[in-house]
């Protein structure tokens, strides 16, 4: 049969056409495909207690009181046994989390802890942080309750990618009046100052549940910091009436009132408020697309139960940054399990950047990893080494061995015979000694220099 040039032409473009078509939907495909796998990102809630030490929840052995829904988290997910805060005190760790490097890294960071008078201070503009890449990457973000990283406006959560912010800008603040250590009203919805009435932690979870129910298109990240059980020692009932100041040295609260009753019913709030939020999680049909993570800031102060180690809050012995952690994500992280695998405060942000797809390139400059695989049980238990510093001191974490430096005292320990860090293995391993020395000299040459007041 003859075909003509113009009927060939004709069938030509008919050709590219349908080609044409089917590169289309081949593209259509691929970016449907692309757009659902990224709906199945989880929602993200991170839990931060404030001065919670290591053993303060029953699941961590607690004997004078219970806490019933942080040990049903523990049940529910994995709890782990050597978890560390970034610092010793409050700025420094929350430092550490925005930004998933080591504080020392920052001018904020410095700050051990930063005072409510302090105003030439905060974390600075531009730096990328959890809930900006979050943001970056789609999601909703929030932070609900204290912040204690700047109090001027460019310093503040709304600057730094956190479409929304409910709580208090400094360290600590009175659970019914609302006000920092100077007495400066201190409760703000983004930046702008509120009155409201009720128990602070009360508040913080009202706040954080009403979020957890609001209907969204997108996954959400809400950074839910309780300020809970730090000072002042204020049950939902009262509590002590000494003046609350910001004036003496840290910890302040060693020189105040309260007792173990009260914080007791200080950490009921907090284990009751939980348990407020993760029952909001499940009747918004988002229990299985939402992790979890809880934890704490530093170690805990005078009513703090420690055991078996030593120290509290502003030591680098293991009672000043041990922390509580537990992962729950129903249906990935296993439930009903204990892990040993070391952890610290910058592996938190690398987690919930990986599990959110964020910015691959800024995640290269993390001092945190992923734990997920390691949690999944995908991926062997790593080796990690972890450094502090804080006042005089310095630390690190290697394996077993643990270095501590307090002012021209040097001392080594094996945490698997001796986690009160009583027995120096000094002078029976000199080589280790030398070796940690080296290590963290190393590391701490890649930080900014110590303030000199503590030099």
């Amino acid at each position: 049969m003859k075909i003509t040039r113009r009927k060939l032409l004709q069938s030509l473009a008919a050709g590219t056409t349908l080609l044409g078509g089917l590169g289309s939907t081949a593209r259509t495909h691929s970016a449907q495909t692309s757009s659902a796998k990224r709906n199945l990102r989880p929602n993200i809630i991170f839990i931060l207690a404030d001065d919670l030490g290591w053993g303060d929840l029953s699941c961590y052995g607690r004997p004078d009181y219970g806490t019933p829904n942080l040990d049903l988290l523990a049940l529910q997910g994995t709890r782990f046994t050597d978890a560390y805060s970034a610092s010793a005190v409050c700025t420094p760790t929350r430092c550490g989390y925005i930004t998933g490097r080591y504080p020392a890294r920052f001018k904020i960071g410095l700050e051990e802890p930063l005072r409510a008078n302090n105003l030439a201070v905060g974390l600075e503009p531009g730096s990328p942080t959890i809930a900006s890449l979050l943001k970056q990457a789609g999601y909703d973000t929030a932070l609900i309750g204290k912040w204690h990283l700047g109090s001027r406006p460019e310093w503040g959560p709304n600057a730094h990618g956190f479409n929304e912010f409910f709580g208090i800008l400094a360290g600590a603040g009175d659970y019914f009046l609302h006000k920092n250590g100077l007495g400066q009203p201190d409760l703000y919805e983004n930046l702008t100052p509120v009155a409201r009435n009720g128990y602070l932690t009360d508040l913080l979870t009202e706040r954080a549940v009403s979020y957890v129910k609001k209907p969204r298109s997108a996954p959400f990240f809400l950074s839910l910091h309780y300020t809970a059980p730090h000072w002042p020692w204020q049950g939902p009932k009262g509590g002590e009436t000494v003046p609350f100041t910001d004036k003496a040295p840290e910890p302040m609260s060693m020189a105040r009132g309260g007792s173990l009753k009260l914080y007791a019913e200080m950490m009921k709030s907090l284990d009751d408020g939980v348990g407020r939020v993760m029952r909001s999680v499940r009747a918004a049909g988002s229990d299985r697309k939402t992790l979890v993570i809880f934890t704490s800031d530093n170690g805990g102060e005078r009513f703090s139960y420690e055991w078996p180690f030593s120290g509290q809050k502003g030591d680098l012995l293991e009672g000043g940054i041990r922390v509580p952690a537990i992962v729950r994500w129903p249906g990935v992280v296993p439930a009903n399990r204990v892990t040993q695998q070391m952890a610290i405060t910058m592996d938190w942000t690398a987690t919930f950047l990986a599990v959110a797809e964020a910015d691959v390139a800024a995640r290269h400059s993390l001092d945190g990893i992923d734990l997920l695989p390691v949690i999944k049980g995908t991926s062997p238990v790593r080796d990690r080494t972890f450094f502090w510093r804080i006042g005089t001191q310095d630390a690190v974490r290697e394996g077993k061995w643990k270095f501590l430096r307090n002012g021209e005292d040097r001392h080594l320990f094996d945490l698997t015979l001796d986690q009160h860090e009583r027995a120096d293995f000094s002078e029976k391993h000199p080589e280790v000694l030398q070796r940690l020395t080296k290590e963290f000299n190393e590391w701490n040459d890649q930080m900014l220099p110590r303030p000199k007041a503590v030099r």
